[in-house]
């Protein structure tokens, strides 16, 4: 019997020309929520070191959210939908929607797999049409408001790896149970794109080019890198 087929896409860089993160980030300096230089100091510099595969992800979201967390989830709301128009559907590219439908008119399970946060992310998601984000995950206070805090197994590096896990053992199934392909533009996913079956390396960053070449792994451009 053929297995179920699996496509994972990871987010920034790989569906998207730029990283929503770093310009959500940038957005809420537009927007008068963080000051303008002392922020991105610290967001670039937490960028760089994503870049270099040195980030401490715990301290990044608490940074990263902190915007979020002082305001409400009606103002958060408005926000984000100006984010959406103003950064994220112009940065939408028709070759990456179309791998997207692809996959999913051939009958594969497609999810996003992204170190980004699941607010930032989970319209993007939408976007995509994609129903399945398995993005890193905001504790909740007693008000069901976030704390700042990462709730259970960050998705990064090998916690990609773990949730994916997690994510097929909720619906019955393990990796032997299934074919998987992971599109992935960064080393920073190594983990997970070594244990999928048709590991892509999609607008790779050179590292990741460079090692694709020598793993004989499929490399698919769909834009120039930002």
């Amino acid at each position: 019997m053929t297995k179920p087929q699996v496509t994972l896409f990871d987010l920034d860089h790989t569906l998207l020309p730029i990283d929503s993160d770093h310009s959500w980030g940038e957005f809420t300096q537009q927007i008068g929520w963080t000051d303008p230089a002392a922020f991105k100091a610290r967001n670039d510099e937490f960028y760089a070191h994503y870049i270099a595969g040195t980030l401490d992800v715990h301290d990044y979201v608490r940074f990263a959210v902190e915007a979020i967390r002082v305001r409400d989830a009606a103002q958060y709301q408005a926000a984000h939908e100006r984010f959406m128009r103003d950064w994220i559907r112009p940065a939408l590219r028709e070759p990456a929607l179309s791998l997207v439908r692809r996959h999913q008119q051939a009958g594969d399970r497609v999810a996003i797999v992204t170190a980004t946060n699941e607010f930032v992310t989970r319209p993007i998601a939408h976007a995509f049409g994609v129903e399945h984000l398995i993005a890193v995950e905001l504790e909740r206070d007693a008000t069901g408001w976030i704390t700042g805090e990462i709730a259970g197994v960050p998705s990064m590096r090998e916690g990609k790896v773990v949730r994916v896990g997690q994510w097929l053992a909720a619906q019955g199934l393990d990796w032997l149970d299934v074919e998987t392909t992971f599109y992935s533009d960064s080393t920073n996913d190594l983990p997970l794109l070594e244990q999928v079956d048709h590991p892509v390396a999609t607008n790779p960053d050179p590292r990741l080019r460079t090692l694709a070449l020598e793993r004989g792994w499929r490399i698919l451009d769909l834009f120039e890198r930002a």
